[in-house]
């Protein structure tokens, strides 16, 4: 198997895991760990499991001048991306937040285009014109439950900023991720990302009161650090070695089919007319955005 079908099956299995991150996580807050705290806990629990398998990993230098690129993605892929995801994820419904989330195609080549001066075509522009219309019908008129839901218009916004978040860590990590072995970065990437979230979750985390923490809850928090943090980085850091950013960015929208199946399947969610609309129009927009031009002979 060549290394780029592992890549794609990298990103497949991140996919994955990541789907199933809306309706665990969303049930653990703010029952049992409040968003923020939920967020430290996240940060410090993957980021020692980093730390521990690093030492299996080469024994590689990092450079002074990278650090800035480690410093850039701790603030956009591990504090804004996850602080703003956890507490959107919080207010709205698992379906809104997985149907945003497939807007990072679209935010990816935007800032490619500013970035790393990629060519937008008329395609590619109708693409981002329909796909960012498909995020805004949600985040305006996207509904759910007023007891699971207590703020959906504010939690989708958040869960945008952390779509467009995420995407900046795609473009940050690409040359890093090529010049070192994932293990070498990632654990100083989450070490930093600690100490940015610390003072945001500091207050929630101290008044977890494990002992009313039925061992559900345990599982389903260690999911989330496990399975939807450190395998999940670790296979798109993979994936983002051998592939183009804009390449591994698509795989997420498998996430909402996913993410939809569990959220009904468990009683989360529900689909309606306006989800449905929006992921519509986000997945013709990414389609369009995607799509290789035929050459001209």
């Amino acid at each position: 198997m060549s290394r780029r079908t592992l890549a794609f099956c990298a990103a497949s299995f991140a996919a994955f895991f990541y789907a199933g991150n809306y309706s665990i996580a969303k049930d653990v807050m703010p029952h049992y760990v409040e968003p923020l705290g939920f967020i430290v806990l996240r940060v410090l629990g993957a980021g020692l499991l980093f730390w521990i398998i690093s030492f299996w990993g080469p024994k590689e230098k990092i450079e002074k001048r990278d650090y800035i690129r480690i410093v850039g993605a701790a603030i956009f892929g591990v504090g804004i991306n996850m602080l703003s995801f956890f507490e959107g994820l919080n207010l709205t419904t698992p379906i809104s937040a997985s149907v945003i989330m497939t807007t990072v195609p679209i935010c990816v080549l935007i800032l490619s285009t500013f970035l790393l001066r990629e060519k937008l075509n008329a395609l590619k522009i109708i693409g981002i014109l329909i796909g960012l219309s498909g995020a805004l019908t949600i985040i305006l008129y996207g509904s759910g439950n007023n007891r699971t839901a207590t703020n959906p218009t504010l939690g989708n916004i958040l869960v945008f900023i952390n779509a467009l978040s995420y995407a900046i860590y795609i473009i940050i990590i690409k040359k890093i991720t090529q010049k070192y072995h994932p293990f070498t970065f990632i654990k100083w990437m989450y070490s930093l990302g600690f100490l940015f979230v610390l003072p945001f979750g500091y207050q929630q985390l101290i008044n977890i009161q494990t002992d009313m923490i039925p061992v559900s809850g345990y599982l389903k928090i260690g999911y989330v650090l496990v399975f939807a943090t450190f395998g999940t980085y670790i296979l798109n850091i993979f994936a983002i070695r051998e592939l183009k950013p804009t390449t591994v960015a698509v795989f997420i929208y498998v996430q909402p089919l996913l993410a939809s199946i569990l959220a009904i399947g468990l009683g989360k969610d529900t689909l309606d007319i306006v989800k449905i609309t929006a992921a519509i129009l986000i997945f013709s927009g990414v389609y369009l955005v995607t799509r290789k031009q035929k050459k001209l002979h």
